[in-house]
């Protein structure tokens, strides 16, 4: 009950969780590709599944960061640069990010995608692939963007509870602001 009485726990509060929702913007944009290829009746789920995995992966990332940040010990050194576990990570999530964001824009300018699922079930069957495939991906993406943010409240707040509040409530406004940003995003793929 302390917690709540200490203007100082809010302060802090409100300031990660306007941090959360601004770094979290471009998780929205991506979502909302990613979704924008499912059929437009799925998509509000897709959304909400995907951005409620987002927030429990958060978190699971805010218990997790104490561990990774300290993977500081050099494994190996490459051209003079010591090369430690958190290195890694962090080199193989931006690859990740890096390798995605190269294979939407391809599906979106350049691939022509063709028709060829069979009728009924088997369009039923890779309807259903295609949903929870979209849903892996934001759960993905979303664990390799969240690492800006989950950085940044480690470094704000030293209370776990706190980060957590923050998280659940950017999580909130951002499933609240998915589908306008979404529809944006389908009305100017350019954007």
């Amino acid at each position: 009950m302390e917690l709540l009485s200490d203007p100082n726990i809010w302060i802090a509060f409100f300031m990660l969780a306007a941090l959360e929702i601004v770094l979290g913007i471009d998780n929205i944009i991506f979502i909302s590709i990613l979704v924008g290829r499912l059929p437009p009746e799925k998509r509000d789920l897709a959304r909400r599944l995907g951005l409620g995995f987002a927030m429990v992966s958060r978190i699971a990332l805010l218990f997790s960061l104490a561990w990774v940040m300290t993977l500081t010990t050099p494994i190996f050194t490459l051209v003079g640069q010591e090369i430690s576990g958190r290195d890694l990570i962090l080199l193989g999530g931006g690859l990740f990010l890096l390798y995605k964001a190269s294979h939407e824009i391809f599906q979106e300018v350049e691939a022509h995608e063709t028709d060829e699922a069979g009728a009924g079930v088997d369009k039923v069957k890779a309807g259903t692939t295609m949903f929870w495939g979209t849903i892996v991906q934001i759960g993905i993406v979303d664990i390799v963007f969240s690492l800006d943010s989950v950085i940044t409240a480690v470094g704000m707040v030293d209370n776990i509870s706190v980060m957590v509040a923050a998280v659940v409530a950017s999580v909130a406004v951002m499933m609240f602001a998915a589908k306008p940003i979404g529809e944006f995003v389908d009305r100017h793929p350019s954007f």
